[in-house]
């Protein structure tokens, strides 16, 4: 039997609706953790689901560090007016815009890397390797693995999130589209500094 309490401390600690939570807790014998973790599969489920629907309404937040030295500002979509109101969607994008400030990433997604800018990072890779007596498909393994490092870097979308290190900023989108319920885009960034 799955209680109340649980049910709310599940509900505040993801945002999910209240059938959500006692459906989740249900299907882990309720076990917490493996309930976070089955409504987070869910959320990138419903962001698949919802990733074609338009993003006509949204926010320009800035960001300014207290020392007054670094900012950063982000544009972020979603559907209605209603959520871009929401002081939940408010914070969401308050947090991304202060990791941003934070994280420095030079660009939005893997896709939005230049050409010219992987063709010199596998170049760098190859001549690291170019000693190593190592098969080429060992190789090209290690270089998928630096790739995927540097990625995670300079691409904001696949950085690890720096109020929860465990998230990418990927799955935190999908978190609040699963808590909206509807399409949340992160359309464009910029970071200041001095």
């Amino acid at each position: 039997m799955i209680d109340a309490q649980s049910v709310a401390q599940l509900r505040a600690q993801t945002g999910a609706g209240i059938m959500d939570c006692r459906k989740a807790l249900e299907e882990t014998n309720g076990d917490f953790e493996k309930a976070v973790d089955a409504l987070r599969k869910r959320g990138q489920k419903v962001a698949a689901a919802k990733s074609s629907r338009e993003t006509n309404e949204g926010l320009v937040h800035a960001y300014i560090h207290s020392n007054g030295k670094t900012g950063a500002m982000i544009e972020v979509l979603c559907e209605t007016d209603f959520v871009a109101r929401n002081e939940q969607f408010q914070n969401f994008c308050h947090d991304i815009a202060l990791h941003i400030a934070a994280a420095n990433p030079l660009y939005l997604r893997i896709e939005d890397v230049p050409e010219e800018v992987i063709a010199r990072e596998k170049d760098i890779y190859l001549e690291q390797m170019a000693g190593e007596n190592k098969p080429d498909e060992i190789k090209a393994k290690i270089i998928d693995g630096k790739f995927a490092k540097y990625y995670g870097d300079v691409c904001l979308m696949k950085q690890a999130f720096i109020k929860d290190d465990t998230m990418t900023i990927e799955q935190v989108i999908e978190e609040q589209i699963a808590k909206t319920g509807e399409n949340i885009q992160i359309k464009r960034f910029a970071r200041f500094a001095l």
